[in-house]
């Protein structure tokens, strides 16, 4: 009797110990991140996600906005043509800054002889309804002439991030974070030196991604509540750039795969469904029909990515996003695309050379990472460095960024505007 009731007493101590520890680490996380906000707790705010202002990314320092691009002037400069470029973790990039296809289209159109900017403002892990918040709340206060949205296909329809019963233990998360940073990353993201052929997911957890999004692509499997969602924020969005007479211009990026033969076979196979149930042209086909029923100007790279893949890879290895060979051909579709229609230049004097003189070198080496400077910025959602709150008028934008609409259809809309330029094609 008396060892039992030591044992109990002992059993008591450690559970009043792990309460008052769990207690404490609630605490102090909580105090923590509402001071320096981490992406590995729970937030309905997109700016989640949003890089830390001047924070590094490989040989690059993000600028004073937390965008993946360099300083740029809220003013426009008369005479510039301004686009900007939104979208997620694609825009963003994965690949060093200088051969991410923003920059490079940025930098072939001015070799072309065209007097443009192109301010990259892609956030990881946001979608179409994020794309119009952040239009309305930081894109048209820049005066552009053009908006170039990346639609990225297999994270684009994703369902609405619900909240799980972890997330609402800061302590839970912690430990979910640890956990899947170890067991489903195998590379580095934005430290150390760039690998282009370094993989980030282990092959499971890869497929278990490619099989999740692999939904979209089963007939008979209707998405029509995510896609009439995604199209609700995409139409409002070509409505107020007409309103200001502002180009719009897709870009539908393709998963991989839809691209890649050996990537569907495993998909395929892992469903455990025969092959015929998937079309993995479906959501390409409803868009494309759905942006010409709109007079939404597009450019859809799955065919000429899907060519281009037989021969050679694309994509980082166990990674959704491009790699440099895949930026660099992305760059030069939509250059093509841009280009014909931005006003004609004089292209005699025109010398078009690669960056540098000479085209991106793929044979970049890895080197060690920094275990703490993961912890502190990786993301399980989407790996990365720190974060920050977005500076300015981050009140109203907690405001209309849950329900960007509410605010817009509030506001009266104006008479008379010009419809914007706009057209179709299909590269």
């Amino acid at each position: 009797m008396t060892a039992l009731k030591g044992i109990l007493r002992v059993g008591r101590d450690v559970l009043l110990i792990a309460l008052s520890t769990v207690a404490l680490g609630e605490v102090g996380l909580r105090i923590y991140n509402s001071i320096d906000p981490l992406p590995i707790f729970y937030s309905g705010n997109p700016d989640r996600f949003r890089g830390k202002p001047f924070a590094p990314f490989w040989n690059f320092h993000l600028n004073s906005r937390g965008f993946n691009d360099v300083e740029f002037s809220a003013h426009k400069t008369p005479g510039t043509i301004r686009i900007l470029g939104i979208g997620d973790s694609f825009a963003f990039g994965v690949v060093p800054y200088e051969y991410n296809y923003l920059t490079l289209v940025e930098q072939y159109l001015k070799q072309s002889g065209h007097n443009v900017e192109l301010i990259n403002m892609g956030i990881p892990s946001i979608g179409p309804k994020e794309y119009l918040s952040l239009l309305v709340n930081e894109g048209f206060a820049l005066e552009p002439d053009r908006v170039l949205l990346s639609f990225s296909i297999g994270s684009a329809f994703s369902e609405s991030r619900r909240r799980k019963l972890l997330d609402y233990s800061y302590v839970a998360s912690l430990i979910t974070y640890v956990v899947e940073r170890w067991r489903i990353f195998e590379g580095p993201i934005s430290v150390g030196t760039y690998n282009d052929n370094a993989p980030t997911f282990t092959d499971d957890a890869y497929l278990k991604l490619e099989l999740k999004r692999s939904t979209i692509f089963v007939r008979n499997r209707p998405f029509a509540g995510r896609f009439a969602e995604a199209m609700s924020y995409i139409s409002e969005i070509k409505r107020l750039c007409d309103s200001r007479d502002i180009s719009l211009t897709i870009v539908l990026i393709p998963d991989e795969m839809q691209v890649s033969k050996p990537l569907q076979t495993r998909v395929v196979v892992a469903s455990g469904l025969p092959p015929a149930s998937f079309d993995f042209t479906l959501p390409n086909r409803l868009l494309r029909a759905r942006f010409e029923e709109l007079k939404i100007d597009y450019i859809d790279l799955t065919t000429e990515f899907s060519n281009q893949s037989i021969n050679d890879r694309l994509y980082r290895p166990n990674d959704s996003h491009w790699n440099i060979a895949g930026n660099e051909l992305a760059a030069r579709l939509i250059l093509q695309h841009v280009s014909a229609q931005l006003r004609p230049v004089d292209k005699s004097h025109v010398r078009f050379t690669p960056k540098n003189g000479h085209w991106p070198d793929r044979r970049l080496n890895s080197s060690g990472q920094d275990f703490i400077k993961i912890l502190r910025g990786w993301s399980t959602n989407y790996p990365s460095w720190e974060f920050w709150p977005h500076p300015p008028s981050r009140r109203l934008r907690e405001q209309t960024l849950g329900d960007p609409l509410r605010l817009i259809n509030a506001a009266p809309r104006s008479r008379g505007s010009t419809p914007g330029r706009h057209g179709r094609s299909s590269t």
